[in-house]
């Protein structure tokens, strides 16, 4: 029976049998008997590489951080997920130059520590009982790389186009041209912003099928 690890753009954990591109975690969140006993244990939401160094370990072990899978970057970012800075240390220095550039009124400091990030992402993606923050914007002003929701499922704006998320990947959906509806936004908007300044996330293989 597959285990409650994979995430989904709300940041939800659900119990499904895909595997997904990246793994990361929010600190030890389940129990000796591998449940999910709380959403997370610190600020700190990474996503890092499945592989890396030879490194193996069982997943959701004793006393050890609860391994979480994520379809995709894309995926990661919108439930408020960013780059660790040690098995993804190319691409967590690279996030944090281009959020840091999109967000300098946020956190006005050239030396900026990554715990002031995760403080703002977490104000960002969480309220007090573990409910998703989302907001609305215009459609038009989104980038790639954001998700959405509509019709309550997930939706990734890729290259002028929605495509639909699911935890197998991607399927067609509609194009929003330049849309001045209000959509509801699931990446946090500081994420959005940094997207919106030529970041971009890495997106699952079955984008390069629907788009």
């Amino acid at each position: 029976m597959p285990l409650q690890n994979r995430v989904d753009p709300w940041g939800k954990l659900c119990a499904v049998a895909a595997r997904g591109t990246l793994t990361g975690n929010r600190g030890i969140i389940h129990n000796q008997e591998q449940q999910i006993i709380a959403q997370w244990r610190t600020k700190a939401w990474i996503t890092c590489q499945l592989a890396w160094k030879g490194w193996w370990r069982p997943v959701m072990g004793r006393r050890s951080w609860t391994e979480l899978f994520f379809l995709d970057e894309a995926t990661a970012f919108a439930a408020g997920h960013r780059p660790c800075a040690t098995c993804r240390r190319e691409r967590f220095t690279e996030f944090k130059a281009a959020w840091l550039a999109a967000n300098p009124t946020v956190i006005p400091s050239a030396t900026l520590r990554v715990t002031e990030i995760d403080a703002v992402l977490h104000a960002e993606r969480t309220c007090k009982g573990g409910k998703k923050i989302t907001y609305e914007e215009e459609l038009r002003a989104l980038a790639d790389g954001t998700m959405i929701e509509t019709d309550a499922g997930a939706y990734l704006i890729w290259q002028k186009q929605l495509l639909k998320w699911s935890f197998d990947g991607y399927t067609s959906g509609d194009a929003p041209r330049l849309s001045t509806r209000r959509v509801r936004v699931l990446t946090p908007a500081s994420i959005v912003r940094t997207f919106r300044s030529g970041f971009r996330p890495d997106v699952h293989e079955s984008v390069r099928v629907v788009s």
